[in-house]
């Protein structure tokens, strides 16, 4: 079966702006730019690229200010991560979030305090972590 991509799944280098756009909030390309280049030098026009692309996938609003658009997130860290780790259980693991936990657990990147608090967490009804 052949993974087909859709217009909510967000590759790496989105999800990053992303990032940048949840922690900055509102800004211009410019300042995306700049918080990135610490760790992935861009081009300007890399950046810019990237938000249009993100524009066209509903996940970032822009309005014009002066003569700069200014950026910021339309859909939230939640919802995204969500998104990305509902694409991942189906495309790795069949849509099992049993073999993604059993996965984790064989991989030892779930240590036994995890599992605990994953335990606590499902006992209590809470989602929220």
């Amino acid at each position: 079966m052949a993974f087909k991509k859709t217009t909510d799944t967000l590759t790496p280098l989105e999800m990053e702006i992303m990032k940048a756009l949840w922690e900055l909030g509102p800004c211009n390309v410019q300042r995306v730019q700049a918080h990135l280049s610490a760790e992935r030098p861009l081009a300007y026009t890399t950046v810019q690229t990237m938000l249009n692309l993100l524009l066209k996938k509903k996940k970032v609003k822009r309005k014009l200010k002066e003569k700069a658009y200014i950026y910021q997130a339309a859909v939230t860290r939640h919802s995204a991560v969500s998104k990305a780790i509902g694409d991942l259980v189906d495309r790795l693991f069949a849509g099992s979030v049993d073999g993604l936990v059993m996965n984790l657990m064989e991989s030892r990147k779930l240590t036994a305090e995890d599992l605990d608090r994953l335990k606590k967490t499902l006992e209590s009804g809470d989602d929220t972590n």
